[in-house]
């Protein structure tokens, strides 16, 4: 068991927002929200999924919707809780524990706002290991737990309650639903017991945040580049640097949707790069060849201080670094695959691992 006051809570969410990938929203506001809690109802006990009881009710909690409408509509604790208590009603079982959904922006911080006002555990680990844009992609999917019985609650306290037994067509409703909702609600979803836990938890995801986080906070304190500095620590490859050229950005169907382009420099002069997001950039190409793709993690840093860029703060002129990083084992078994890799998004290529990728596009 760690204990996560204010203070762990500003490396987690620079952790988030590498691992967000450029969506999940941005953890700068989870990390407030978080905080704020945290200092009036105290620090957060986080424990490995293997000490639950096997019986044990966990609900993670989470915000859904597209990552620009929360730049807006600031988040707030009380639909958070509002949501999980409508859960814990409909199951009649109080929560042991919740879960952050994914390891990767907004949501990596905010289950610690309703961990500190309700007195629960959090557990170290997530069920995404990054971030994506649907709700059935999910490690919790391919051991077939249900991410229903959810509640979804937007900011005037409207409340619905989904069941169905499929978690793809669960997205479908949900997404429906939360557009009707403004585009972005608070959700309480995946309830399982302990011993699912432990077999779809992503162990240690948190506390790897943490770390990642004190990597780059660490290195402006010595001085050293902090792009390099994320690129060794976190065993990732530099794909590309350069200026940002162009931004195409839209909501449709409750995602941000478009693609960035970047022309290249120092290395990279002559070359020219493209990112492509539905919330999180899922394909990076260079001079049309690519050199990254989803499931594993396309990362925006500035490249002067190394901080990560969300979709939604990307803008004409920014000088950024691309780094991939390789996703979870998981992901790049065939239903992981099937869940969230390109073909599922529609890019007409086979899943081709970041090293392999990268080194391939470099010949």
């Amino acid at each position: 068991m760690w204990t996560i006051g204010a203070e762990q809570m500003e490396a987690i969410a620079v952790g988030s927002a590498v691992y967000g990938t450029g969506g999940g929203g941005d953890p700068y506001l989870g990390k407030l929200l978080a905080q704020r809690q945290l200092d009036l109802h105290g620090s957060v006990s986080l424990i490995d999924v293997l000490s639950l009881d096997d019986e044990a009710l966990v609900i993670p909690v989470a915000g859904v919707g597209a990552p620009l409408v929360l730049t807006e509509k600031l988040p707030a604790v009380e639909p958070l809780m509002t949501a999980l208590h409508a859960l814990e009603k409909h199951l009649g079982q109080r929560a042991d524990a919740t879960l952050c959904v994914e390891a990767g922006g907004f949501n990596s911080t905010i289950p610690f706002s309703v961990a500190s006002r309700l007195g629960l555990p959090v557990i170290d680990g997530d069920v995404i290991g990054r971030a994506f844009p649907e709700l059935q992609m999910t490690t919790c999917t391919m051991h077939g737990i249900a991410a229903t019985p959810l509640a979804i609650v937007d900011d005037k306290s409207h409340v619905v309650l989904l069941q169905s037994g499929n978690n793809a067509f669960a997205e479908r409703i949900t997404r429906g639903a939360l557009t009707e909702m403004g585009g972005s609600c608070a959700a309480a979803l995946y309830p399982m017991t302990g011993a699912q836990a432990k077999k779809a938890v992503i162990r240690g995801s948190i506390r790897a945040l943490q770390h990642t986080g004190e990597l780059l906070m660490n290195a402006r304190k010595r001085g050293v580049n902090p792009v390099n500095a994320l690129v060794e620590g976190l065993g990732g490859v530099l794909l590309f640097q350069g200026k940002v050229g162009d931004v195409e950005r839209r909501l449709e169907g409750g995602w941000q949707r478009g693609a960035v382009t970047i022309q290249g420099l120092d290395a990279f002069q002559g070359s020219v790069a493209r990112l492509e997001l539905q919330n999180e950039f899922l394909f990076a190409s260079v001079n049309g060849t690519p050199v990254a793709m989803t499931p594993d993690l396309i990362c925006t840093l500035d490249s002067e201080s190394g901080d990560p860029i969300t979709s939604e703060a990307m803008r004409y002129g920014l000088r950024v670094s691309i780094m991939g990083l390789p996703c979870d084992v998981s992901w790049r078994s065939a239903k992981g695959l099937e869940l969230a890799g390109p073909r599922y998004f529609g890019y007409d290529t086979d899943y081709v691992p970041l090293h392999e990728c990268s080194a391939l596009a470099s010949v």
